[in-house]
């Protein structure tokens, strides 16, 4: 029978105090999953138990696959236009654009502008009105930080006439036996750990020599990512950033998923969401996506540790990680979910992503006998 070996895990804790012991980071929680359950969970450094971090980018799936649900039975079409329902953002040129473009980061709008303006729907839908694609829809594949989401929370909230953060709560957490993620209420968030900033920053000529190119420009500045510790943000339930958890939350909401027979999603959903590969289109930096509609699946290429997941990752671990090295996945093959939460930014990239490769590696052979 398969089971953790206590070696592979003592490695993978070792690994992970390393960032504290050595100062990198300021602490972290980190919890692993395994048959229907959370089987580890630390919290480590400046951490405690009870303490909810910023998942940042880990909570997208739990709105795309809503979207995915809501399409299941007939209120939503993901070969539709956004525009058909939200007329708004057809404006501009963009009402060609589909609910799968905007699922695959393939909607020709990265870099659309939203600002304070996002936590007002109306203010929002009028926003929509005045974005403009770069690219044309569907021939790319570029990260949408927080456009796309935007966009297919509003969609949630049309056709189900409800706040889209209670849709995906009641629809996608509470049968999974977790709590709320997003919009948490400015009295209930007493335990969330503020992020600062941690480290040096990253060295332009190291990442032009490891990737041929110049750093791109981004908004998933650590300036933008420190606006989440204002508790109006955090109530705000930003559906592209804006989630909040412990390590144990995103580990056995994953667990859920991975050992789900529709409790949570339709098996059509589920299949499609693990299985079905969409968008393969490599990013400004070359790595082949390898997404569903939903999650980031690992592949058996040897891009899989640029996807978010480690090295000894198998072909259709899912998963989707959050900015500044917030880790989410499960793997079929194993059995394992990993959580891993951090209040640090670390101003180098380079260093968040080697960290999570080491991370995510060594939490993929946790059932791999020495």
């Amino acid at each position: 029978m398969t089971s953790i070996v206590q070696s592979r895990l003592d490695a993978l804790v070792a690994r992970c105090r390393r960032e504290v012991d050595e100062g990198r980071l300021p602490g972290y929680q980190l919890a692993v999953g395994f048959d229907h359950e959370i089987v580890y969970a630390e919290a480590y450094g400046d951490a405690a138990d009870h303490n909810r971090f910023h998942t940042y980018s880990a909570v997208k799936p739990t709105v795309s696959l809503t979207v995915l649900e809501l399409a299941a039975e007939g209120l939503l079409d993901v070969d539709a236009t956004v525009a058909s329902v939200l007329p708004s953002f057809g404006e501009n040129g963009k009402d060609t654009i589909t609910l799968s473009q905007v699922l695959l980061h393939a909607g020709g709008f990265p870099t659309a502008p939203i600002g304070a303006e996002a936590i007002d729907r109306q203010q929002r839908l009028e926003r929509y009105a005045s974005w403009h694609t770069t690219w044309e829809p569907g021939t790319r594949f570029e990260y949408h930080p927080s456009q796309a989401h935007w966009v297919l929370a509003d969609m949630i909230e049309e056709v189900a006439g409800r706040p889209y953060a209670d849709v995906i709560t009641e629809r996608l957490m509470t049968p999974a036996g977790q709590p709320r993620w997003l919009a948490i209420p400015e009295d209930e968030q007493g335990d969330i750990k503020d992020v600062f900033d941690v480290g040096d920053p990253i060295d332009p000529a190291e990442f032009k020599a490891l990737h041929g190119v110049d750093m791109p420009k981004t908004e998933v500045t650590n300036e933008a990512l420190r606006v989440f510790n204002d508790p109006m943000v955090r109530a705000g339930g930003h559906p592209g950033g804006g989630g909040i958890a412990s390590a144990s939350s995103i580990a056995g909401w994953y667990q859920a998923i991975l050992h789900d027979r529709g409790n949570i999603l339709r098996p059509e959903v589920k299949d499609d969401a693990l299985r079905t590969i969409r968008q393969t289109h490599p990013d400004p930096l070359g790595t082949r996506a390898n997404r569903t509609h939903a999650f980031t699946i690992a592949g058996a290429d040897d891009q899989k540790a640029l996807r978010g997941h480690g090295h000894t990752s198998s072909e259709w671990a899912f998963g989707h990680g959050g900015a500044k090295g917030q880790i989410g996945w499960a793997d079929p093959a194993t059995g394992i979910s990993l959580g891993f939460m951090t209040h640090g930014l670390d101003r180098n990239d380079l260093v968040v992503g080697r960290r999570g490769i080491a991370i995510s590696s060594k939490a993929g052979v946790l059932t791999t006998p020495e």
